[in-house]
């Protein structure tokens, strides 16, 4: 089968005009001719002009697509791998753009028209986060902030008053806060602390981040940072950092509802043996394996740190008299299952009444 200039151009979507000046220029030259002159292009002509539109959708001139299709190593199979290649490309490059947009423009459906000044402060601000994180990742944070933002405006807040008081950083009420912004931040990000180590990275290298909404400022953050690295060079005597990476985290609201659980059974006055009591260990115990990953070895050196460690016991999330009635309460012995009762003399008898 043999096509005209004509059906080829349609079928292509090409010009009859550019069929014509890949003739001339000695790039595409119909193999046969008709009587009566017209072109004719086979099976062998079509195939070396989607080689010559792939490597054009690359980028590249005629002139060195001419010389491309002169080597003959280049065969038909790598030419498509090439195209593949490139339109992976583009889809990647057109998809972190319509993540970018749609950020845009999510994060301005609520508000008023932006001016110029909003357009020129979010391009700004996109353009800064585009370099640490993909438009995926940046969904993914901007949509779980809702999740910590009731929580985190007041902890800015708490914060700030205790910089105002010029308390120092291995103070119990700073350390408090420290604890619950570290846990709201894995919260924020997921548990990923790769993500987490990203943002504050991000934070510390680029001022245009910082006082923008809820964003602590620079002061405020350089002042939690230290209580950090306190905080993680207590953990460290008694973790690795092997360990340490493999701490999970557990919302806030978790352990919250723990504190309520256990403070309404100290209300009660319940018996730490009580049912009410070991059900609330079990539910401890809950959250401690999805801390430490269900590793009972992990959870015994963070234990050993929480009880041995003024620091860590002075800003622990739940209090210090729902911890006692825990521990109190899983340290008593397993109720003994109920043994078989020989049977009585009314049970052997089956007269009796």
């Amino acid at each position: 089968m043999r096509l005209r200039v004509g059906e080829l151009a349609r079928r292509t979507g090409l010009t009859v005009r550019t069929l014509h000046h890949y003739d001339e220029i000695g790039l595409l030259a119909p193999s046969q001719r008709s009587d009566s002159g017209y072109r004719l292009y086979s099976q062998a002509d079509v195939q070396r002009l989607h080689a010559i539109q792939a490597l054009r959708h690359m980028g590249l001139p005629l002139a060195h697509i001419s010389e491309l299709l002169g080597d003959d190593r280049l065969d038909p199979q790598h030419i498509l791998s090439q195209q593949i290649h490139a339109l992976d490309v583009q889809i990647q490059q057109a998809t972190e753009l319509r993540g970018r947009l749609a950020l845009m423009r999510d994060g301005m459906v609520a508000g008023a028209a932006p001016d110029m000044g909003n357009w020129l402060e979010t391009l700004a601000l996109m353009s800064t986060y585009g370099k640490y994180f993909s438009a995926a990742e940046l969904r993914r944070i901007f949509e779980r902030w809702p999740l910590i933002e009731s929580e985190w405006r007041p902890l800015i807040a708490q914060m700030d008053a205790a910089m105002r008081q010029s308390l120092p950083i291995d103070d119990p009420a700073v350390q408090k806060l420290t604890h619950r912004w570290m846990a709201l931040l894995l919260e924020w990000m997921g548990g990923d602390m790769d993500l987490m180590d990203r943002w504050g990275h991000m934070y510390r290298q680029e001022p245009s981040t910082h006082n923008i909404n809820d964003a602590p400022s620079s002061a405020m953050m350089a002042y939690v940072e230290r209580a950090i690295a306190l905080r993680m060079q207590v953990l460290q005597r008694h973790l690795t950092r092997a360990e340490m990476a493999q701490i999970g985290f557990v919302p806030l609201a978790h352990w919250q509802a723990l504190e309520d659980e256990v403070t309404a059974l100290l209300a009660r006055g319940e018996a730490p043996d009580s049912p009410a009591a070991l059900a609330a260990v079990a539910h401890w115990s809950r959250l401690m394996d999805q801390l430490c990953g269900h590793c009972p070895a992990l959870r015994a050196k963070l234990l050993h740190a929480w009880t041995t460690e003024p620091l860590l016991q002075s800003s622990a999330l739940l209090s210090l008299e729902v911890r006692a009635f825990i521990g109190h309460a899983a340290a008593l012995p397993s109720p003994a299952p109920p043994q078989p009762q020989p049977p009585t003399l009314m049970a052997l008898d089956p007269h009796a009444t």
